[in-house]
């Protein structure tokens, strides 16, 4: 295969990431472009190397991407499980009662967001710190802390 080949599927791969977003296809992509500025340089690898060392490329941006740098990307707690955010604290800025509802902010986004509107078995002022006891499908369900 010449240079160009593993440039254009490189490009089409790396394209194919905004149609499926699962940010893996990507790693294969850039592989495959390392492989064709590799033959741009020095050419005369035979295929077999070439898929070696485009397979061996993916491979190690995949592990540095997920070991390394995933550990500086913002959590935001999307997609946790609901027992990894209960006992949160946050801040009533709208007071809530039973049957009425309030609004509870964190300092760090909890599922997604900074703001959630929440519900409680008791009357609680505006400014009182507050834990969240469950997860109410799109409410949260608060305590005093």
């Amino acid at each position: 295969m010449e240079w160009w080949h593993w440039i254009v599927g490189g490009i089409a791969l790396v394209l194919l990431e905004l149609a499926i977003p699962s940010f893996f296809v990507f790693w294969f992509g850039l592989g495959a472009l390392f492989v064709g500025l590799l033959l741009l340089v020095a050419p005369g690898l035979p295929l077999a190397g070439q898929i070696l060392v485009w397979a061996i490329a993916s491979a190690i941006m995949t592990v540095l991407w997920f070991r390394v740098f995933s550990r500086f990307r913002n959590k935001t707690g999307i997609g946790t499980a609901e027992g990894d955010i209960i006992g949160e604290i946050g801040l009533l800025v709208a007071d809530t009662a039973p049957f009425k509802r309030g609004k509870v902010r964190f300092q760090r986004p909890v599922l997604g967001a900074e703001e959630w509107p929440c519900t409680s078995d008791a009357a609680i002022a505006i400014g009182t710190r507050v834990k969240l006891v469950s997860v109410e499908g799109s409410f949260l369900k608060v305590a005093p802390a």
